[in-house]
């Protein structure tokens, strides 16, 4: 049995903030790290926020991704992580997720479908990576593997779905899974929508079974810049089973979800679903080895758990779509307030339904902050 502990974190990052956003990515690594957690999936774009919307086209701003990310490497000792950030290479943007293995970078992965549609405008910043595309970056004075790959630490290899690119019928999964990959991370960036989260669980407890493989999710929380609310929610799969699910709607600026997973599962469908040499796909995507004196993913003694009350009860409701509602309104009312630094909401009742229900999101919002920060 090669068991393995792993982690999704749900973030309240801010755009361009970058001393905070730095702070919270290192406290989930951190925290990661304390409960023996080998690898870490952390959100989409987490190192600036992903709202930046034009400020992605300013050089500073992908100056000071990439100074964030440094500053951040030597926290990631003894862990492997994803951290998602824009690099500009070649005569475009892209939206990547470097791995970084015990305080080492070792590659960096490309969204290759980009979301366009309701309040996503992805295109307008970022060009989308070929599929099976490789090429390098300089990064400290060092070549750095980057496009389409994914990557091999000791016998554990790992790949990734970046948000859209799973939503997709011509998904990457499909090709990693002819890479043989054990992990593959999704880092998200998606906002808030009734009944989405069902679809989310669909395609991660999906894509572990068909590509026969554990399946990391990891999403952003809160309201992140004033347009779009996220409510968070990780969820960790392994060959067709849901192990466990995150909180949604927290108030808290990190939410770390952890769960043991069994590496052999995958391996054992592999086995039974193998094609001949003739009948598989051509392997088109580069696996990136890290040399030995790198890291070793530390494997752990625990077996796998389905953690079947994992989620909160009120997400069995019988009335979620006003649990969902409520909870989102309330969630992004109390960010907007503690993000503009204001002191308060000044409403105006009419007597009407409408000023009664701000009224009643309103309470409910500063009801909620304080059942979990605390006064």
């Amino acid at each position: 049995m090669r068991s393995l502990r792993v982690a999704g974190a749900a973030l309240n990052q801010t755009p361009l903030a970058w001393d905070e956003n730095c702070a919270r990515i290192i406290e989930a690594i951190e925290e990661a790290r304390s409960k023996g957690v080998a690898i870490l999936c952390l959100p989409e774009l987490c190192i600036t926020g992903y709202g930046c919307e034009d400020a992605f086209y300013a050089a500073g701003t992908r100056d000071r991704a990439l100074d964030s990310l440094l500053k951040i490497l030597p926290h990631c000792l003894d862990i492997a992580v994803s951290l998602g950030l824009p690099i500009f290479h070649e005569v475009g943007l892209y939206n990547t997720s470097c791995l970084v293995a015990n305080g080492k970078i070792l590659g960096f992965s490309c969204k290759q479908f980009l979301a366009n549609e309701g309040l996503h405008y992805e295109p307008r910043w970022f060009k989308p990576w070929p599929q099976g595309k490789l090429s390098e970056i300089v990064v400290l004075g060092e070549n750095k593997p980057f496009g389409d790959l994914c990557y091999a630490i000791g016998d554990v290899i790992l790949g990734f779905e970046i948000c859209e690119d799973a939503w997709v019928a011509n998904r990457p999964g499909i090709r990693l899974a002819q890479a043989g990959v054990d992990i593959i991370l999704n880092p998200s960036a998606s906002h808030f929508a009734f009944d989405k989260f069902e679809t989310r669980k669909s395609f991660v407890v999906e894509g572990s079974r068909a590509f026969n493989c554990a399946y990391i999710y990891a999403n952003h929380i809160g309201n992140e810049s004033g347009r779009a609310i996220y409510d968070g929610g990780t969820l960790i799969a392994n060959a067709g089973k849901l192990v466990t699910v995150g909180q949604r709607f927290s108030f808290k600026d990190v939410v770390l979800t952890d769960a043991v997973i069994d590496l052999d599962l995958g391996n054992l469908a592999r086995a039974r679903t193998a094609q001949s040499a003739e009948e598989a796909m051509p392997q088109t995507v580069a696996v990136i080895k890290a040399a030995g004196e790198i890291w070793n993913i530390p494997l752990c003694s625990e077996p796998q758990r389905v953690q079947r009350d994992s989620q909160q009860a009120w997400e069995l409701s019988v009335r979620i779509k006003e649990e969902e509602f409520s909870r989102a309104v309330s969630l992004g009312l109390f960010d907007y307030l503690r993000k503009s630094l204001s002191g308060g909401y000044v409403i105006s009742l009419s007597g009407g339904a409408d000023s009664a229900a701000v009224a009643c999101l309103v309470h409910y919002s500063f009801k909620l902050a304080l059942s979990e920060l605390g006064a």
